[in-house]
């Protein structure tokens, strides 16, 4: 019970005292890329306490316009829950794979809500924006971890990541991992998928009503989002190595978070924006990848 209630705690200072800090140099990042000088590396964790500081003005009387970045932040800390992070996920007697994308999906729901009871046209095509993506991306992450799902015949997280590890480099894993990892740079709104006209409008128009300390609350939930996929994805599709000693492994899960986070802002420095139709195709053969990767988990490849 102790060594559950520690990994916990380990999971979430790192979604909310580490998540912020991670953000700073992905900031950083493409500052250097573009031959700026950009912000320091813990300007996002100063905003977030500048927000928590201001004062909370109430755009709408509905009580859905206080809940839902409660609703936003409350699911991502309960999904970083259920995510292994260097170790197996420490309330996974709790849940499994399902219980953990139903409380990202939440977190998601907690967006839509926020922007649809604003009154402010903005925040309804924020929301709209917000509900294509869950119904796009977060069903192709669900299907990328359905593969490992065949594998181990377990929805336990844990035993997924045990039977990869000691299986060793698979080939339907390793195509499952790739529609993976495309779609963390939609869920956590980088370029090439953000919007280059209106961007604050329609990206930002669920958070466009929010006073500071409901602001804040989203923005933290991104961030934190940020370490939890990205922790999914090593854990499920690049376990290795691992070496039992928990402070050791959660020390090599932090440098391969930090290592995935700095190839997607990368990306995000480097690419130019896709067109919808642009993106439409690159969801197809998204789909297109992790079908072929469930096609290939059920022969046993």
């Amino acid at each position: 019970m102790v060594k559950t209630l520690l990994v916990a705690l380990v999971n979430l200072l790192l979604v909310i005292l580490v998540a912020p800090f991670f953000e700073g140099f992905l900031r950083k990042l493409r500052a250097i890329v573009q031959s700026r000088k950009g912000p320091p590396i813990k300007q996002p964790f100063w905003d977030l306490l500048k927000l928590l500081g201001k004062e909370n003005l109430q755009a709408s009387q509905n009580p859905l316009f206080s809940l839902a970045p409660i609703i936003t932040f409350g699911s991502v800390l309960v999904a970083a829950l259920f995510t292994p992070m260097g170790t197996a996920p420490p309330f996974g007697f709790a849940g499994d794979l399902i219980v953990l994308v139903y409380f990202l999906t939440l977190a998601s729901v907690g967006v839509m809500l926020g922007g649809s009871v604003t009154g402010s046209p903005y925040g309804v095509i924020g929301m709209g924006r917000e509900m294509m993506l869950t119904l796009m991306v977060e069903i192709i992450v669900l299907a990328s971890l359905i593969v490992g799902v065949i594998h181990a015949k377990s929805f336990d997280l844990g035993r997924i990541s045990a039977w990869y590890r000691e299986a060793g480099p698979n080939l339907s894993m390793m195509v499952a991992a790739i529609p993976f990892f495309l779609s963390i740079q939609v869920l956590v709104g980088k370029i090439p998928f953000d919007i280059p006209e209106a961007d604050q409008e329609i990206m930002g128009g669920p958070f466009m009503e929010a006073p500071g300390s409901k602001l804040a609350l989203y923005k933290w939930s991104y961030f934190a989002k940020q370490v939890i996929l990205a922790s999914l994805f090593l854990e499920v599709f690049i376990p290795w190595p691992k070496t039992g000693f928990i402070p050791l492994d959660l020390m090599t899960h932090l440098v391969k978070v930090f290592m995935v986070l700095l190839l997607v802002g990368l990306i995000d420095a480097v690419n130019p924006r896709l067109r919808v139709d642009q993106a439409i195709s690159y969801f197809v053969g998204i789909w297109v990848v992790v079908t072929l990767a469930i096609a290939f988990a059920l022969i046993g490849v």
